[in-house]
């Protein structure tokens, strides 16, 4: 195998110092074109990379970019990481992915493993159990920012970029209010979270303020298997809802196992609504009516950011991507 040119041997070929060629290596203004140029075609000529190892100890961080979220095996977040990797591959950087399953202990392990690969920068969703936002400031010290997307604190002094959670609940209550649906069963994430919150908030709010009879039944079942025994549960009552409002993907898969067992025709018998990242909704039959929430939108936009951080931009800001209603055929 070739073995690696180094410094020592190109400044021994070109006559010229090893900080001469490493300074011409880095487009230093103080080195001649000439120079720049007669460097750079022999490195290429002799195989010459730089000892990454040593970037990295001498700038504190390397070319990887950190992303933490609650779990990998979730299409948002799926499609989140890859509008991030393309994103950071055309930029020289490359990706480091690690979950938290929701558990905090295992978020701050993997802060700390974050900090010993010295990354540039990190992309992170905050488990449920999260309150103090303490550790991802350690970063601080590498001089890495840190872009907070999804799941957000609810601090002001962090970078994040976030849906448009209050718009996006709104639209979906609006949408069941413009069928005229009597008895609506609502069905949130986990009630710690912001997220939750302000969707909750809102969808709540939207009711009071324009179709203020309607009932509306709230529970937090988060996942497909609770979701699928609340809306079991509430598919029994005498007098069952007639929509079904699905905060996520997670909770829309429980909801339509609940339906398909109890074998009720969609809209006929029971209406559907849901946010989404947008496959889910096509998989059934009829398509289900969603508010798309893309996380491949989410990405690019959280990868913008991060390259304006990562090039001196030291502002603090919220930014948040609008929300789309999509129509099936379920409402």
């Amino acid at each position: 195998m070739i073995q690696q040119s180094t410094l020592k041997k190109l400044s021994e070929v070109l006559g010229l110092s090893i900080s001469t060629v490493s300074r011409a290596l880095k487009d230093h203004p103080d080195i001649s074109e000439k120079t720049k140029t007669k460097v750079k075609e022999l490195a290429v000529a002799m195989e010459y990379e730089p000892n990454s190892y040593a970037v990295q100890l001498r700038t504190k961080h390397n070319n990887v970019l950190g992303i933490l979220v609650p779990t990998i095996n979730n299409f948002f977040y799926d499609s989140f990481i890859a509008a991030v990797e393309e994103d950071a591959r055309l930029h020289g950087y490359s990706v480091l992915i690690m979950q938290s399953r929701d558990d905090l202990a295992i978020e701050k392990n993997n802060l700390n493993l974050f900090r010993k690969n010295m990354i540039a920068g990190l992309f992170a969703s905050i488990s449920i159990e999260t309150e103090d936002i303490t550790p991802f400031f350690k970063l601080n010290d590498l001089k890495a920012p840190v872009i907070f997307f999804d799941r957000v604190p609810v601090s002001d002094i962090c970078n994040k970029v976030c849906l448009a959670d209050i718009e996006t609940a709104r639209v979906a209550a609006e949408a069941i209010i413009k069928k005229n649906k009597k008895k609506v069963l609502a069905l949130f994430g986990h009630p710690h979270l912001s997220i939750t919150q302000k969707r909750l908030e809102s969808f709540k709010a939207t009711f009071v303020k324009q179709s203020p009879l309607t009932k509306v039944d709230y529970a937090f079942p988060e996942q497909s298997l609770p979701s699928k025994e609340v809306t079991l549960a509430a598919l029994d009552q005498p007098e069952p809802p007639d929509v079904i409002f699905c905060m996520g993907d997670l909770i829309l898969i429980g909801v339509m196992y609940a339906i398909h067992e109890r074998k009720l025709r969609v809209p006929e018998d029971i209406s559907v609504i849901s946010i989404s990242n947008g496959l889910l909704p096509t998989l059934y039959d009829p398509k289900i009516t969603h508010v798309e929430t893309s996380g491949y939108k989410l990405g690019k936009r959280a990868f913008m950011q991060m390259l304006s951080r990562l090039n001196g931009n030291e502002t603090i800001e919220e930014v948040f991507i609008d929300s789309v209603l999509i129509e099936g055929g379920s409402l």
